[in-house]
């Protein structure tokens, strides 16, 4: 291990200096490919032609463990360092998980050619090195309030294991559990990291003094419920224990965003696309308790979770570590930042609320919500990627 500011390690590409530079650059990429490979085989009725798993069941797995833990590896690799002064995985080393990460990726396109079997090891043994570099920093100084989000992380893998597991014929409903299992722990994080960082970072960067509130009370009761609504439609699935969950959900953390609201958000695009990534969750819930009560589709509140929840928080997060971490001004994002996040936000609406109000074109709204994702991602790219390969605006080493 290396101090946080030493440039030992400064020759070479710049790509390799920290955790979030491949791994924000692999997601961003990865996503805008499987998204126009989903497009073609929802919307355009192309076939899928590889063996394994069916095209839906690889959409979201890849979703939640393609996309989501290459941003979950790059925040975490990136964050580990802040806490605790201590270098994380950086050149060789980081290239060899980033790699073994895309292998997951890849592997399935040979279909029978390489048998799941070696697609299982491979992604969760990514999972298992993952754990293990981000946990080492925070056990050598005994940061134990970091045991929360390693616990998040290990579930992670289990969850992975168990879809496997699933998917080979191992488990029976293994496949649903694993992947429902993962998009929960995903929100699971992100309500983690928003408790710790949201209030934080709208006071500060609203321009103006304001003390925002936290309540112990929420907190604890937000992460009871919380459990109990992961677990109850994992193994009860849309039941009345998953309705009154979601429900209390809904409630809990409306009141928590409520307290975190303050007028000066609406100005800022990197503080607006957090606080309705965070309510598009809430407004999941509530879809939640519809589905029990009027009997809509549970895919609406599964992709209220995905779209509007994980795709905006992810994309606003990607988006503020790129500028700090590569000593870019934070309070001062470039323009089209509002246009990708506004994108992510259609993508949202069209798969969520038009269909809601809309059924008979379903998958028009499916396949116009596709393009506003790709657009997202696209834009992203085209603005951030060049960012992630470049070395630090300041000349230091990150």
């Amino acid at each position: 291990m290396i101090g946080i500011e030493d440039n030992s390690g400064a020759a070479g590409p710049a790509l390799l200096n920290l955790g979030f530079r491949p791994f924000f650059s692999g997601a961003v990429l990865y996503s805008f490919v499987a998204m126009l490979m989903w497009m073609a085989l929802t919307v355009f009725g192309r076939q899928w032609p590889f063996a394994g798993p069916a095209p839906g069941v690889w959409h979201a797995h890849e979703m939640i463990y393609g996309y989501g833990m290459a941003v979950v590896a790059g925040f975490l690799l990136t964050a580990v360092k802040n806490w605790t002064g201590i270098q994380t995985l950086h050149r060789t080393p980081l290239l060899l998980l980033f790699l073994l990460w895309l292998a997951g990726r890849v592997l399935v396109f040979f279909g029978e050619a390489i048998p799941l079997e070696v697609t299982a090891l491979v992604d969760c043994l990514f999972t298992v090195l993952l754990v293990i570099a981000v946990s080492l920093p925070i056990v050598k100084l005994k940061q134990w309030e970091q045991s929360g989000i390693l616990s998040k992380l290990v579930l992670l893998f289990a969850s992975n294991l168990l879809f496997y597991a699933g998917a080979l014929g191992l488990v029976s409903g293994g496949v649903r559990a694993g992947l429902y299992s993962g998009i929960y722990l995903l929100i699971a994080l992100i309500f983690a990291m928003g408790r710790r960082v949201m209030p934080f970072f709208i006071e500060k960067g609203v321009g103006y003094e304001v003390r925002l509130k936290n309540r112990k009370w929420l907190d604890i009761s937000s992460l009871v419920v919380f459990l109990v609504f992961w677990l109850g439609d994992i193994l009860d699935p849309d039941s009345l224990l998953v309705a009154l969950s979601a429900g209390g959900l809904f409630i809990l953390h409306s009141i928590r965003l409520a307290d975190w609201h303050t007028p000066g958000i609406w100005r800022k695009p990197l503080l607006w696309v957090l606080f309705i990534g965070y309510g598009s969750i809430i407004i999941g819930f509530a879809l939640k308790l519809a589905v029990y009560i009027f009997g809509i589709s549970p895919f609406l509140a599964l992709h209220a979770f995905a779209v509007g929840g994980i795709g905006m928080t992810t994309l606003g997060m990607m988006a503020r570590v790129t500028l700090g971490h590569t000593g870019r001004n934070v309070f001062e994002p470039p323009a089209l930042v509002n246009w990708i996040f506004a994108a992510i936000f259609g993508g949202t609406i069209f798969r969520v609320l038009v269909p809601l109000l809309d059924p008979g074109h379903y998958l028009l709204w499916i396949g116009v919500s596709q393009a506003f994702w790709i657009g997202a991602f696209s834009l992203f790219i085209i603005v951030f990627l060049p960012m992630l390969v470049q070395p630090r605006v300041d000349g230091r080493y990150g």
